[in-house]
Order: C-alpha cells, then structure tokens, then sequence
C-alpha cells in the first residue's frame, strides 16, 4: 500500500474538536476548507495532515484520521434467501431481508453448529429519505483476521449457505474509530492558471486507467470522475452514464435530473446543478425526438430516460432501463464503429447530409462523420426524416433545475454525479431522487448509500475554489465514507456545493504520474470512463 509521504510535506496534528491548526510551515497556499478536524468517529482521534504545492493554485492535502486505532474484527454475513415470512419467498438472497426471514435462516444456521445472530439495520435520516429500519442481517462469528472468517465462510458454504467475510469497521458505525485516509486536491482560480478538464482518452467506448489518462494530457493531477457502463450487457463499456460535456460537446445524455459537476474556463465558475435534456433530429420539413447520444440503442444504464422506457423514466442507480424504440445520435467520439443491430441508420457527412441508409445499423463512419440509428417503430419515423443527399441535423439543449439553458463553450466540462452531497454549505443528501433508494431491494442502499465504499467526492468552496476528493477503503487501514459520512467531510472542508462522483473500485487519484491512494480492487487501478486532469500551465 502506497502510504508515503507526499514531498517536502507538512505534517499537523491535532486531536478531533480541538479547531485550531498551524497554518502548513512548506506551503505558500492556504490548506483546504476551515481548520477544524472531520467529523468521523469519536471526537478524541488523533487526525494528521499533511499539505503541498504542487503547481501555483493547486494544493494537495493528505488528512489520515484515527491512525492509531486498535482492529476490529471480522465477521461472516449469510445472504438471506426468502422464505415463509418474505414478502416474496421465491425471491433471490441478499443481505437484508424482514425480520421473520433472517430469524429464520438464523435458526438453520444455529442448527447446523454456527454461531449466528441476527442485527437490525437502521439509517440515518437525509434530506430526502426518512431513514430508521432498513431490515435485518444474518451472521456468523466475530473473528480476529480475515483469513478465520474465510475458514468460517468455507465451513458455511459447504452445508449449503452463501455469505461473505466482511470487516465489521466498513458498516458505517458512528462510533467507530477509524482509520480513515482521505486525499484533497484544491484548486484556486485566483492563482491558477493551468487546465481543469475532462477527459475520455481516444474514444467513449473503450475504458483507460486514470494514470493513463492523466499520462497521456502530461497532467499534474487527475481524480477519476463519472459513473460509466461496466457490464457489455448494459451498453458499450467506457461509455459514461450520464451526463458528459467534453471541451464544449455534449457526449452523452443527462440521467434526467440527476447532479453532475460543471467545470466553465478551467475551475474559475465550478458549480453542482440537476441537468436534463432534449434532443431532436431535424429534417426538411420535419423533426423527431431523440432518445440518446453516443450509446448502444434500448439501453439506458441508471435510468433516467423517456416516458417509455422499462421499468422507469426516473433515475434508478446501477440499473439498466430498455426501450426497444430508439432514435440515439452517434458522434465521431463514439469509436471506430457504431453498435450493430436490427434497425436502421442514416449516416450523414461531416456538414450534416445523408451519405447513405444502412439497413441493418452499425458499422464504420466517414472521417468526421455521424450518425443517427433507430429502432423498433422508430425506424419509420427515421426513414421518413432521412433522405440520401439531404442534411439531417442533430439539435440538443441542457437545462438545470431553474429552467435556464445551460450552453457549454469549448471551455466547459460537465461530469455526471450522484447523489448530491452539499448545497448551499447545508448537508443535502439526495439518495431518493437520485435513484438510490430503490422499492424491494433495500439491500443496494444498505451496500451504496448505508456502508462505507471508497469515494470520489467534488465541489465548490465559498472562496470559488473547486475541491476534489477521494477517500481510501475497503480495508483494514482505511475503512471508506458511507454516504451520510462523504457529506459531512465535504462540509467540513468548507464546501458550499458537492457532488459524489463514481466511487468503490473506480475511486484514484493521480499526482505526478503515480497513483497516491490505495484503489480497491483486487487487481489495482480500474478502468474507468473518464477522469477529471488539472493541466499544469503550458503557457
């Protein structure tokens, strides 16, 4: 684990509550946010930070938090199947289930010679969920290492149960004591004059590292940024899902209403807003709405589309929506060839005329070129629109949730994000209208929002500054932020506006072509759609 230092580092100490801290004796910038320590655990933890310059207007901090803490132990947590107290016995097993099925299973489990309990699961309270129960979960044994609860999770499979070892410092105990391992980027517009922007590599379909990425643009800093299709079976992997700006162009739609990070002129006008959009493609004589930008038609990864798309039009995180009757418009961004297909497309030039009408869709596009493909009963529709020789045009507007347009110069990033974190220096946590709150499955929140997770976190500070974060977890020397907990930090380090960005395995940050936290997949640094790059100044 990559725990060093970072350079000619600053370090200050201070117990939790104390509020005072030494301004940083190496560094000619203010630290970011107020002075006091972060609001995780109990209030007697010694916190740690340390901060440098990496260019003029960039500063880096490292906050560790509860260093010093003694282990806690590991358990086994058995997934519950249904049965004759579920609502729906047939239903697959997850972590969470009513009380009549986890007594239930536990009783098995005790017959059969483990050590099994049953714990209730309650949530706090956010802005726009009313949190208490979220259900019951079954374990077994609390263990010294990982490796005993793996011997345990070995004995239960063997009579026929499913599980998981899990480190009891990741539930999201609020009295726990750490360790916690958080990164600070900040960037301040008044001094800086480097490049703040996304970026996707050569195309959207394909997935790089954010060390690639960062490489590539010879970036100072990188952070990876929004939520993107993983699962080939949800669409095209890289694509983002969600909204995505890049140096002006809109390459992928907004999840209707959810919060992404708009980035204007390199950091000097970041702000949090809800975003939603419509687009048209646009004949002689006629027009029809689009359902989509840059993504495989009839698959819409975390919801958020139009009125006939199954099971929702609303946000719905980690779910894939359909609908099998799709205008979606292609850009030379997209990648080598657009996604094959029943249905039909209408290749167009780089000024805009049909050069041809391809039956069944996807394939290569001209040099420059585009496209518009459709499915289902929206290929007549299209047919009808597209005529070889003639221009088809592709029409587009953002708004965010006062209604004004949102028009992005070249000099605009927009990333998708969710849920929304912090609004007007208030916790504002949105898991519910963010499509994390999900009807029948209260386990995804208890995993997503409930937990602590890595997370990458970003925003706005009273001063202008943009803010990005990530925090280490998944193991035993960095436990993660649950939700609620990525709020809190975000407020305490003085931001007015916050947005979580993709988290879990996806969460890296990159200084000086090295990666300076711990990503938590078991094969290192993820993949990832896009990453958000601070330029140094080339001028």
């Amino acid at each position: 684990m990559n725990r060093k230092l970072l350079g000619a580092s600053t370090v200050l100490a201070l117990l939790a509550g104390v509020g005072v801290l030494p301004a940083p004796a190496f560094s000619s910038e203010p630290a970011p946010g107020p002075t006091h320590a972060l609001p995780l655990g109990a209030v007697d933890l010694t916190e740690t930070r340390s901060t440098r310059t990496l260019q003029p207007g960039v500063t880096l901090t490292r906050i560790v938090r509860g260093a010093d803490t003694t282990a806690l132990p590991w358990t086994v947590e058995v997934s519950i199947p249904g049965g004759a107290g579920s609502p729906d016995p047939d239903a697959p097993p997850t972590a969470l289930k009513d009380r009549l099925s986890a007594d239930e299973l536990a009783a098995d489990v005790r017959g059969d010679g483990f050590d099994a309990r049953v714990e209730e699961v309650v949530t706090p309270a956010v802005a726009d969920y009313a949190g208490g129960t979220l259900g019951w979960r079954v374990r077994v044994g609390r263990f010294d290492s990982q490796s005993a609860a793996t011997a345990e999770l070995t004995r239960l499979r063997g009579d026929g149960y499913a599980g998981s070892a899990v480190y009891t410092g990741w539930d999201g105990d609020p009295a726990d004591r750490g360790p916690w391992r958080i990164d600070v980027l900040t960037i301040d517009p008044g001094r800086f004059r480097g490049g703040l922007k996304a970026s996707y590599g050569p195309d959207l379909e394909v997935r790089e590292k954010t060390s690639e990425l960062a490489a590539a643009a010879g970036a100072t800093a990188a952070v990876n940024a929004g939520f993107f299709v993983l699962d080939p079976r949800a669409g095209a992997p890289g694509d983002p899902a969600g909204v995505g700006v890049y140096e002006g162009r809109l390459l992928s739609e907004p999840v209707n209403g959810r919060p992404g990070l708009v980035i204007r002129d390199s950091g000097r006008h970041s702000r949090v807003a809800r975003l939603t959009w419509k687009g048209r493609v646009v004949g002689r004589d006629a027009s029809q709405p689009l359902d989509g930008i840059d993504r495989v038609p009839g698959l819409i990864r975390n919801c958020g589309g139009t009125a006939d798309d199954t099971p929702t039009s609303l946000p719905l995180h980690d779910v894939t929506c359909t609908d099998r009757d799709e205008l979606v418009a292609f850009t030379p961004h997209y990648g080598p060839q657009t996604p094959e297909g029943d249905g039909m497309e209408a290749v167009l030039d780089t000024r805009g005329r049909v050069l041809e009408l391809r039956r069944p869709r996807g394939g290569p596009l001209p040099a420059g070129g585009s496209s518009v493909q459709a499915t289902g009963n929206r290929v007549a529709e299209l047919a009808a629109l597209a005529q070889v020789g003639q221009p088809l045009r592709v029409e587009g507007t953002l708004r965010d949730s006062t209604g004004c347009e949102v028009s992005p110069s070249p000099a605009t990033t927009i990333l998708n994000g969710g849920p929304e974190l912090v609004r007007d220096g208030r916790l504002h946590v949105t898991p519910a209208a963010d499509g994390m709150v999900q009807p029948g499955n209260a386990s995804f929140y208890y995993g997503w929002v409930h937990k602590r997770n890595p997370r990458t976190l970003a925003g706005v500070d009273a001063d202008g500054r943009t803010v990005l974060v990530t925090a280490d977890g998944r193991s035993t020397d960095a436990l993660g932020l649950s939700i609620p907990e990525s709020a809190a930090v975000a407020r305490a380090l003085g931001l007015r506006a916050a947005v979580n960005l993709d988290g879990g395995g996806s969460t890296t940050m990159v200084v000086d072509g090295e990666v300076i936290n711990d990503p938590s997949d078991a094969t290192g640094e993820r993949p990832v759609g896009d990453a958000l790059l601070i330029l140094p100044d080339r001028r």
